[in-house]
């Protein structure tokens, strides 16, 4: 297979599989076409908070296309695909032109989820998604203001330490009992809320956000939460989440997931033949993933395939975790949450000193399912090596910190 491969977004999977492509592909029987709405070039969103710790725009960008200034490889930046005509194999571009392809990857990404509460579009609301949301939101920061951050997850404190780091004072309002619920039970959930407290962060767990408010001069001035209490704020980032970009799928007669995204098997097709998907807007199996590594490795398998390659189906990503947010370290791996039927719990915290650990057991105490670690995470690549496997020794022998 050959011809025009036309790669829909420029995000860090699309980056990826055009550097896979090029790598395998030296004789450049693929012209690459990619085709990104953003008015620069690719770059790390992992690291995106460090661009409002003084990190430059110039030092995220990613650059390991080779011969990325070849003809076979066009990029233009600042286009938006706004159709998709199957029989006739061509892309509709924001511009009016028009991109015939022979293979099509969809790599659009995702978009940040805003709850559709009265006054979200006021001026001072921002998403934390973008380059561009950055700016605006360094824009609009006030030091010693308050600004409030709309989701408690791993996005929503992201944004919370932005905004600390400009010098305002945040409030973190999240629906679940504690922050980071996806990652954390409740006993790490209380010590990541204390350690926020501890940082000049204040979280609002179990509410939701009513209205935002606006001042005298039409900004945004105040989030109204559920329970009636009023949070002061100059600035809202909504970090609720993520939805999958597969604007697209409708009038191309595409198949969607079941929460939304490209439905595509274990080698990324949908159920044309010609076209696939990618990244966080890929239903791979029907699901879509928010992290980059089953992005990395969903476009390295579909570089595999269109080298004529015959790739293994992928398996089921592995969606383990860790980071260190806010000055913590935190970590998860596996069943974090023991919901795997008879399984068994070890956990083991230290408020004083700000660590906490939880092991997933099977049903025969023996067998490690998953865990998660907070303020401590050394064990961390040890224990995640063992997920599946009977311990070595005892549990908490385990997590004791290697010998310095």
């Amino acid at each position: 297979m050959s011809g025009t491969l036309v790669v829909v977004g420029h995000g860090m999977v699309a980056h990826r599989l055009v550097a896979e492509l090029r790598r395998r592909d030296p004789a450049r029987r693929w012209r690459i076409v990619v085709l990104g709405e953003e008015n620069r070039p690719a770059y790390d969103r992992v690291a995106l908070s460090s661009y409002l710790n003084g990190r430059r725009e110039e030092e995220l960008r990613l650059r390991d296309v080779p011969g990325e200034d070849g003809p076979a490889l066009t990029v233009r930046q600042g286009v938006r695909v706004v159709g998709l005509d199957r029989g006739r194999r061509t892309v509709a571009c924001s511009d009016g032109t028009e991109v015939r392809y022979d293979a099509l990857v969809l790599a659009t990404g995702s978009r940040s989820f805003v709850p559709p509460v009265p006054g979200h579009d006021l001026p001072g609301c921002f998403a934390h998604r973008t380059l561009d949301d950055l700016d605006a939101i360094r824009a609009a920061a006030r030091p010693g203001r308050p600004g409030v951050v709309v989701g408690g997850g791993l996005l929503g404190l992201e944004a919370a330490g932005s905004l600390r780091g400009l010098g305002l004072s945040p409030h973190v309002v999240e629906f679940a009992p504690w922050p980071m619920p996806a990652q954390l039970d409740a006993d790490g959930g209380a010590l990541l809320a204390a350690r926020l407290r501890s940082l000049g962060l204040t979280p609002h767990c179990e509410v939701t956000v009513r209205e935002v408010t606006a001042g005298p001069d039409g900004r945004a001035r105040a989030v109204v939460l559920s329970d009636g209490r009023v949070l002061e704020a100059s600035v809202v980032v909504f970090a609720a989440g993520i939805r999958p970009r597969d604007e697209l799928a409708e009038a191309a007669g595409l198949e969607r997931g079941p929460r939304g995204g490209f439905r595509v098997d274990g080698h990324c097709r949908t159920a044309d033949p010609r076209v696939w998907a990618v990244g966080e807007c890929a239903a791979l199996r029907g699901r879509c993933h928010g992290l980059v590594g089953p992005g990395y490795r969903m476009a390295e398998s579909v570089a595999a395939q269109l080298t004529e390659e015959a790739p293994a189906p992928l398996p089921e990503p592995d969606l383990a975790t860790r980071l260190k947010l806010l000055e913590l370290e935190v970590a998860s791996f596996g069943d974090a949450h023991g919901t795997t039927e008879g399984s068994l719990a070890f956990s083991v915290g230290n408020p004083g000193a700000g660590t906490y650990a939880r092991l997933t057991l099977g049903p025969d105490g023996d067998t490690l399912l998953g865990g998660v670690l907070v303020g401590d995470t050394r064990a961390y690549a040890l224990l995640h090596s063992l997920r599946g496997h009977p311990l070595p020794t005892a549990p908490d022998a385990l997590l004791r910190p290697p010998p310095s």
